[in-house]
């Protein structure tokens, strides 16, 4: 028997058929609360080791050119901004963007300016790259470049800079990772973790006047441990080590434990162990770990006003082990307008299913009915290595290292050459 997702975003569907990211879906009505589960199904004790299942996301086996490795989301220009774009690192080394550009996250270049752009190219000077995230990528060489928006420093451009049309070079120790957010950024050196930028939520420390220049990458006082596996970097700041412990700092939510500061700077490890992979979308957060998948983060229901009523990594019921799950942050502040969160995941089988907010069909299942429970992606042509979602689309990075896309194409996001309009089942990425 298969289960269903039930998650607390489900609460909340939208009867508007509007495209433009600028509409606000939430003010449709929504269900009677009365009939809505928030989190129901869900085991409310607190995750400690979760069974083992062995469980890993299929690897990329190119079958021909162009094929990709690995699928990022862009950043817009501030964490409100809703433009939506796709990067991918192709097998030859270089990086492919497609969708909005208004802060350069496409990295084309100060010639080719910042208008969006269903066709997807390659990012303008980056060879050699081996890992990437958002707009920043590492090469084989360590050298972190970075494009869109900031904070960047500028060892080629001569400081500290918040937009930048094509990469930038950071002056940096050589780096193995490297994690960026709206306005923060971190990378693994050696066998630590280096931050700059923006210390609002305590991303990059105490918040004390005497912090130092935000500009110049600081130590973290990462307690001794494995290896840095990943770096996610948003409301709060996440290092997920080789053995699966996850190390968080910053905002609240999403930081993922109990913690008696707000916002707490001091690096610590959450209780949940075992994690494969952690995705961080600002203050929204989902692990996976033996095959089971764990989300937290900001309210998602318009009837619950507890900042922290999500506050810690609660199960999810899963139609199969999963392997990975991509989410997505609300647009609102105020608990009356939040907008409906979704989430798409990959199975051990390579199958990816979608829940929550399908406004644009980015649920993939053919429709745009709101999915209260998880619905299985059709149309896919071969399986899922990587799931990566917007709130208004889902691309996913399939074994063969083609990408297909479906929902939204406000900005271009589904690089398939055409502009605006929508696409209820997936479509493949013309890529370069």
């Amino acid at each position: 028997m298969i289960a269903s997702f039930v998650t607390a975003g489900a609460a909340a569907a939208s009867c508007s058929r509007s495209d433009d990211p600028d509409m606000d879906p939430i003010d449709a009505a929504a269900p009677d609360s009365s009939n809505t589960p928030s989190d129901a199904g869900l085991d409310a004790t607190r995750p400690t080791d979760a069974g083992f299942v062995d469980a890993a996301p299929l690897p990329v086996v190119c079958t021909s050119p162009p094929c990709a490795m690995q699928l990022v989301t862009t950043l817009g220009e501030d964490e409100d901004d809703r433009s939506e774009g796709f990067c991918t690192l192709l097998d030859d080394g270089t990086v492919a963007c497609w969708g909005a550009n208004g802060a350069g996250q496409l990295g084309r270049g100060d010639d080719a300016g910042t208008l969006d752009s269903a066709n997807a190219a390659r990012v303008v000077g980056l060879a050699n790259v081996v890992t990437l995230d958002h707009t920043c990528a590492v090469d084989k060489e360590g050298s972190v470049w970075c494009w869109g928006t900031g904070p960047f420093l500028g060892a080629d451009a001569g400081g500290p800079m918040t937009t930048a049309l094509a990469p930038v070079k950071i002056d940096l120790p050589p780096a193995s990772k490297v994690g960026l957010g709206h306005g923060t950024a971190c990378a693994a050196i050696g066998d630590g973790v280096r931050c700059w930028g923006s210390n609002a939520n305590g991303q990059i420390g105490p918040l004390t006047a005497d912090a130092g220049d935000p500009a110049v990458p600081r130590p973290m006082p990462i307690p001794a441990g494995a290896p840095v596996r990943a770096l996610s970097v948003g409301k709060a700041t996440f290092v997920l080590r080789e053995d699966g412990s996850l190390v968080t700092w910053g905002g609240n939510p999403p930081l993922g434990r109990v913690s008696p500061m707000f916002p707490d700077p001091n690096p610590r490890d959450i209780a949940l162990r075992g994690i494969l992979v952690a995705d961080l979308a600002y203050d929204s957060a989902c692990a996976t770990a033996g095959g089971t998948g764990y989300c937290w983060g900001a309210r998602v229901q318009q009837n619950v006003a507890s900042e922290t009523d999500r506050a810690l990594p609660a199960p999810i019921l899963a139609p199969e082990p999963l392997v990975q799950i991509a989410t997505t942050r609300t647009h609102a502040l105020e608990a009356a307008k939040v907008q409906p969160y979704r989430w798409c995941a990959t199975g051990v089988s390579g199958d990816v299913w979608c829940w929550g907010f399908n406004e644009s069909g980015q649920a993939g299942d053919g429709t745009r009915d709101h999915a209260f429970h998880a619905v299985k992606v059709a149309g896919l042509p071969a399986p899922a290595a990587q799931v990566k979602t917007t709130p208004n689309t889902t691309c996913a990075l399939l074994t063969n290292g083609k990408v297909h896309c479906w929902g939204s194409n406000y900005n271009g996001q589904l690089g398939n050459g055409q502009s605006r309009g929508r696409s209820l089942i997936p479509a493949e990425v013309v890529l370069p």
